[in-house]
C-alpha cells in the first residue's frame, strides 16, 4: 500500500485518539488504524468507521461513559506587557 497523499510506502497499525466534538467538548476516541509514518495520514476500515459513528451516536444520547482528562483554556485577550 502507497500513501495517497505523499505516496510513501511506510504506513503502519498504530492506536491513535481520535477527536470527536460535541458543542464545545471534544472527546478523544482510541481506535487502531493505518497511518503513513512519513505525512500521518490516516487510513480507516468500514469497522472502525462503523464503530466511530456508534460512539458518535452514544455520546449523542448521553450513553458513552465519558470521563474527565483535562481542562481546555483559550485566550481570553491581550498579552500584558512584561
Amino acid at each position: 500500500m502507497k500513501c495517497v497523499v505523499c505516496h510513501s510506502s511506510d504506513i503502519v497499525m498504530r492506536r491513535v485518539n481520535e477527536q470527536v466534538t460535541r458543542g464545545e467538548d471534544l472527546i478523544l476516541v482510541p481506535v487502531e488504524v493505518l497511518v503513513c509514518n512519513n505525512c500521518g495520514e490516516r487510513y480507516y476500515d468500514r469497522r472502525t468507521m462503523q464503530r466511530l459513528d456508534e460512539i458518535e451516536d452514544a455520546i449523542g444520547a448521553g450513553r458513552a461513559p465519558l470521563e474527565r482528562v483535562g481542562e481546555v483554556f483559550r485566550l481570553s485577550g491581550e498579552l500584558v506587557p512584561a
